[in-house]
């Protein structure tokens, strides 16, 4: 299995949203927004207000709610978590892994952060 399978299968497993419906869920507070890039592309391209930064190679830790490590936001295996990555391919596989730890409402951003730049929607730089 190539990895455009992969992505098919994972995906076929939750229903991804766009950017819209994740800003309305993060606005009402219906919505954990997780940034999972990685430094530089946060420092190139800004990061959008109120989204949690947790590098993908930490996010498990982070984010399951009966986790020694998680963060304070990981409150219960109901939170619904919507996974941003640059383009839409990593918060996928970061998805269905958050999935796998019991986190059914997780999903990801289709187009991934520049989708919601593309929007029009919030974003700031890194240092403000």
């Amino acid at each position: 299995m190539g990895i455009d399978d992969l992505l098919e299968r994972v995906r076929a497993g939750y229903r991804r949203i766009e950017a819209r419906e994740a800003h309305e869920g993060a606005r009402t507070g219906e919505a954990l927004l997780v940034d999972i890039r990685y430094a530089a592309l946060r420092e190139r391209d800004g990061v959008i207000p109120g989204a949690l930064v947790v590098e993908r190679n930490e996010l498990e830790w982070r984010l399951d709610p009966q986790g020694s490590h998680r963060v304070p936001e990981a409150t219960g295996h109901d939170l619904r978590i919507v996974v941003i990555c640059n383009e839409g391919y990593a918060s996928s596989l970061a998805a269905a892994s958050l999935h796998q730890l019991g986190l059914h409402r997780a999903t990801d951003l289709v187009g991934g952060f520049q989708a919601w730049r593309a929007q029009g929607l919030p974003v700031e730089p890194v240092n403000g």
